[in-house]
């Protein structure tokens, strides 16, 4: 899958007889990404990676995250977590609040979160936030996971797009 930041694109409504509104990626300082310290932050600003497209953009095969596992000394499955971390974050709904907590229930990728249905994802989330933290009011209902599920569907769509 090829990443394109799209700077461009609105999140307009639809209106009747017109294209398919789009929606924006959404793009976060690498500063507010759960889980990523102070030192790597600032190796990865000295490759002038501040940013989640930023990451996103440089990492996005296997090949790429190799590389820069390696250009940073770190293990690979730091900067796996990361792209993952960042990919979820693309999505405006879920941003950095809640990718964290879709990354733990096992979805690691916008076009994962995609295929999933809201209530399956909800009762996962829900069995998750009880196991570790005892704490279903935490949990985002399911309106919410199905308004994530349908922003995560519109990026896949126009990804696909030429």
């Amino acid at each position: 899958m090829h990443y394109k930041p799209t700077p461009h694109r609105t999140n307009q409504p639809q209106r009747k007889g017109s294209a398919p509104a789009r929606l924006k990626s959404a793009n976060w300082l690498l500063s507010q990404l759960p889980g990523l310290s102070e030192p790597d932050q600032a190796k990865l600003r000295s490759l002038n990676i501040t940013t989640t497209h930023q990451l996103l953009k440089t990492a996005w095969t296997a090949t790429a995250r190799e590389a820069l596992a390696t250009q940073l000394n770190l293990h690979l499955q730091h900067v796996q977590k990361w792209v993952a971390l960042a990919d979820l974050a693309r999505v405006p709904s879920v941003g950095c609040q809640y990718n964290g907590l879709l990354l733990h229930a096992g979805v690691a990728t916008v076009e994962r979160l995609a295929q999933l249905q809201a209530g399956q994802l909800h009762r996962q989330i829900l069995k998750l936030q009880v196991t570790m933290m005892q704490r279903p009011d935490l949990c985002p209902n399911a309106g919410e996971i199905a308004h994530w599920i349908q922003q995560a569907k519109l990026l896949v769509v126009y990804e696909r797009q030429p």
